[in-house]
């Protein structure tokens, strides 16, 4: 074999899948590709001890196929925690399609993927994502029942990204009660990255709460119209990790804390949307506490779309959809008062109840 293919980084892609960190043990992994439709999605399957695999599909223009691959392997293994920390009945999966939602996605192409979903027997339940909409769920259900977050015309839940902002609110609320001494986010300069379904409707309960809001996103337009109707304020500085603010909300896309940022940061508390916001999450967990910032676990606070989208399964209506997910308030503070207790990073802290849970359950499966 030619020298120039055995580099670091090409020895670690000559082993793509389990040679990865952000494997971790996964069950199975669904290569899907359709010639007719341009279908390229990779669908993994975590964990299936608590249930089957619950997760939505992303549709993202990843630069590689090897980009795609590790964000579905590190969403997927998210999903797991997220349903454990939250007391769901449920196992972590994801799916991920490569393409442009915006010029790629036809209903062509998402009926293919509900078949490949359907091929699965039910071992993973489909949702919406990042590039998806509730009509797009809507189509998939048109050849599989293993989807949810449908529209409430047909019986679903509808789109989650409400009851999720809702969560992150709550969480970012209990972080700021063991941070600042108080729960109350009047007066806060809070600095919301991504300003999609879940982050503008974050926006908004901030606004309404009288934070001072300061807003950035790729999207200009969104940006703009988002900064009219709260009347927030668009960072104009040349980086956002360090501006002075209380409070940063990361609601885009994930690992933006990372070598390059995790020093910079002023805030005092993280408590945002997105998947896998730290890029290592056992350094930068780490440097974070070193540097007294408190980061309220992502898969935690960000559970609220799984709790909405999983009370189709489970027959739960909006009243307990909204209990569940105000508990992520009280579980976010016994996350930081047990992370303090034993001297731990407050994800740390979380994956370890997590994975407690889970373990208990393999236990009790075992004996049937």
């Amino acid at each position: 074999m030619d020298a120039t293919f055995t580099t670091g980084k090409e020895l670690q892609k000559m082993d793509p899948v389990f040679g990865q960190l952000s494997f971790d043990d996964h069950e199975q992994i669904v290569f899907c590709n359709d010639k007719d439709t341009g279908l390229k999605a990779i669908i993994g399957i975590h964990n299936s001890v608590m249930g089957p695999a619950l997760g939505g599909t992303r549709m993202w223009n990843y630069n590689t196929e090897w980009e795609a691959l590790n964000d579905v392997l590190r969403l997927s293994r998210g999903m797991t925690y997220k349903s454990a920390i939250t007391g769901l009945n449920i196992g972590g999966g994801k799916a991920v399609i490569i393409g442009d939602a915006k010029t790629q996605k036809t209903p062509e192409l998402m009926r293919k993927f509900g078949e490949f979903v359907h091929s699965l027997s039910g071992r993973y339940i489909t949702a919406e994502d990042v590039g998806m909409e509730t009509k797009d769920m809507d189509t998939v259900r048109d050849v599989t029942p293993y989807v949810t977050g449908i529209s409430e015309e047909r019986g679903g839940s509808g789109n989650p990204s409400p009851v999720t902002a809702y969560g992150v609110y709550l969480g970012m609320k209990a972080a700021a009660k063991s941070q600042f001494g108080s729960d109350v986010l009047d007066g806060k300069k809070v600095l919301v990255q991504g300003i999609g379904h879940v982050g503008e409707t974050l926006v908004e309960y901030l606004t309404k709460e009288g934070a001072q809001v300061t807003i950035t996103d790729i999207n200009e337009e969104k940006l703009y119209q988002v900064a009219s109707k709260y009347n927030a304020t668009i960072y104009t500085g040349e980086d956002l990790y360090t501006a002075d603010v209380d409070i940063y909300a990361p609601c885009a896309m994930g690992a933006t804390i990372n070598d390059n940022t995790v020093d910079k940061i002023k805030a005092k508390v993280i408590a945002g949307a997105a998947n896998n916001q730290l890029a290592d999450e056992n350094v930068h967990g780490a440097r974070l506490q070193e540097r007294g910032i408190l980061y309220a676990p992502d898969f935690l606070i960000n559970a609220g779309g799984i709790i909405n989208v999983y009370a189709e399964l489970a027959n739960y209506g909006k009243a307990e959809i909204m209990s569940k997910t105000e508990n992520i308030y009280n579980t976010t503070l016994e996350i930081i008062d047990f992370a303090a207790k034993n001297n731990i990073t407050t994800h740390k802290a979380a994956l370890t109840i997590a994975q407690n849970r889970i373990d208990a359950r393999k236990i009790e499966n075992a004996k049937k």
